[in-house]
């Protein structure tokens, strides 16, 4: 699912689908997944140029997805769906504050300690060997698309924009995670924890480790027995307290944080080895799983 919280978002959007052509090739590749350029330029009775063209308008909104792979005649692109639906908010969120947003690949983390089962991979091929934790410090860590861990932690940097004069009022971390079974088991509960600057946040309970089908967006090559696709989570920490979308995980409230403008941000996400359950931790980045979106920070100041 594509979730566009208003029409600014959706413009590009909207103008990749305001061509009728661009219409028949989403109803194509829906029907018809992993179609390459020359498919689709047969079926229509279109140049190769002009399906490049219309192609690249879908890919630029995010509505597709192209694969470079091996043919009988060289390399082909295959066209597939990134999402299947999309969600635009026509009215827009009243926001009485302003706000930053960066993204963040999960191959990003500045520190990690972690056991097998455990892994982590690029869009196109697996980083080092599976539960090789040595893997975790490959200088290919920062092209990672998926990682899993069975317990230990990683850590983030989070952006600090703020100026001497603004005040951080509400910090919402969004980004797809799921728990970390070997092979898949949609029951298979992880006990996560998050914190920030080392106070915690709260621990969310994940429900387990999805695998009964492949992700939207995970290339075809991934083995089908490994981690598919996960949930699409958001950690909010306001003056209210922490919460996991609208769970409440704590009373650590954004003021009691003490962030300023010259504040570090180091997130940390954990599963400890003593865990009630202790289920391991999938992350899954831009071209994995479900959603096609890195860790997503969203900053709200005064």
């Amino acid at each position: 699912m594509l979730h566009l919280s208003s029409l600014d978002e959706a413009e590009k959007v909207i103008k990749a689908l305001s061509a009728p052509m661009r219409i028949e090739i989403m109803k194509l590749i829906y029907h018809t997944p992993n179609l390459s350029m020359n498919d689709l330029a047969q079926t229509l009775g279109l140049t190769n140029s002009a399906i490049s063209m219309h192609v690249g308008k879908l890919a630029d909104a995010g509505l597709v997805h192209i694969q470079n792979t091996s043919g009988r005649r060289g390399t082909m692109k295959l066209i597939s769906p990134s999402h299947d639906r999309l969600i635009i908010d026509m009215v827009p969120a009243a926001e009485t504050t302003q706000y930053y947003q960066d993204d963040i690949k999960i191959g990003y983390f500045t520190a990690c300690s972690v056991t097998p089962t455990c892994g982590l991979s690029t869009h196109e091929k697996l980083i080092g060997s599976l539960d090789d934790v040595k893997a975790f410090t490959f200088p290919e860590h920062f092209d990672a698309e998926i990682l899993w861990f069975s317990s230990g932690y990683l850590e983030y940097g989070l952006p600090n924009h703020l100026l001497p004069c603004q005040k951080l009022k509400e910090l919402h971390i969004s980004f797809e995670i799921s728990s970390e079974c070997p092979g898949f088991n949609e029951n298979y509960p992880s006990d996560i924890h998050f914190s920030l600057n080392n106070q915690a946040l709260g621990v969310w309970t994940s429900p387990g480790d999805y695998g009964d089908r492949r992700g939207y967006i995970s290339p075809s090559w991934w083995p089908a027995s490994l981690n598919q696709y996960g949930l699409l989570k958001t950690l909010s920490i306001n003056q209210k307290g922490a919460f996991m979308d609208d769970q409440k995980l704590s009373e650590t409230t954004i003021d009691s944080l003490k962030l300023n403008y010259s504040s570090q941000l180091t997130f940390r996400i954990e599963v400890p080895r003593g865990a009630k359950n202790c289920g391991g931790c999938t992350l899954f980045g831009e071209q994995f799983g479900d959603y096609n979106q890195a860790i997503r920070v969203k900053a709200f100041y005064e």
